[in-house]
């Protein structure tokens, strides 16, 4: 009984789902489509304004300019000219060359005797016990040269010394090119005739192959040296080498140059 009633009767049909009803749920998909879309747009245009809010401090010091300007401090700017040439290299291609030719009777200019390198060094022995002691000499030697300098090591072991394999002993510049020109300027015009009682220079510091050497009892001749500023008074030594191939040439080389040699009195 209960299936006959489940059943439908006779000539009852069922209900047809009409066309307006699925036109109908078409267009409240399409409706909620655009609703999406539109908040996804929204969203949008919410993040970028969020990121231009977070942008604009950024743009605005950047049209400001640099940190350096707004604390008072002048702003870096480059430079205009380039550094001058080394006066004494001027010298060496118009006085010099012509001079050692004439004197000399080179058949080429390439022959003239030239500047090979300069090379600053400061023994600092005490560094074994006084670690100090060694940044203080590389600050000095930096100062003068302009060049940061490198830590020399002892190559072996010496019991009467105490000084072990690999001891850092003293520190050390190699100058070349400009840098060369420019310091050997300062040497002969400014350093050495600040040495008390200075007489001149010694013609015995040459090797037999044109490398001629000084030693520099105190650092305070050098004017960028600041008196206030150093620990104690220490000594170096200026290694001059050239291309000369012997003393003669080397040292009327370093005479043209305007280094101020005692004069040789031997024969008079």
């Amino acid at each position: 009984m209960l299936d006959d009633e489940r059943q439908q009767p006779e000539g009852v049909e069922e209900p047809e789902e009409s066309e307006e009803t699925v036109v109908d749920a078409t267009a409240s998909v399409e409706s909620s489509d655009d609703e999406g879309n539109s908040a996804d747009e929204e969203n949008g245009e919410k993040g970028a304004e969020g990121e231009e809010q977070r942008d604009a401090p950024r743009r605005e010091r950047r049209q400001r300019g640099p940190a350096r300007g707004e604390r008072g401090e002048a702003p870096l700017e480059p430079p205009t000219e380039p550094p001058p040439p080394p006066r004494l290299y001027d010298q060496f291609k118009k006085d010099i060359i012509p001079a050692m030719m004439a004197e000399f009777n080179y058949g080429n200019m390439m022959e003239v005797p030239r500047l090979q390198k300069i090379v600053l060094n400061i023994g600092v022995g005490e560094a074994l016990t006084n670690g100090r002691s060694m940044d203080a000499a590389t600050q000095d030697l930096t100062i003068i040269s302009g060049q940061k300098p490198v830590i020399t090591r002892a190559r072996k072991s010496i019991a009467n010394f105490k000084v072990r394999e690999g001891n850092a002993i003293g520190t050390a510049v190699t100058l070349r090119g400009a840098r060369m020109y420019h310091f050997l300027d300062r040497l002969v015009n400014t350093a050495l005739p600040r040495i008390r009682d200075f007489r001149g220079l010694p013609r015995r510091g040459l090797d037999g192959r044109g490398n001629y050497t000084i030693g520099i009892r105190e650092q305070i001749i050098f004017p960028e040296i600041d008196y206030n500023q150093i620990d104690k008074i220490r000594g170096l030594q200026v290694t001059i080498a050239t291309t000369a191939k012997n003393d003669t040439e080397a040292i009327r080389l370093l005479e043209l140059y305007g280094m101020p040699f005692i004069k040789d009195t031997v024969g008079t």
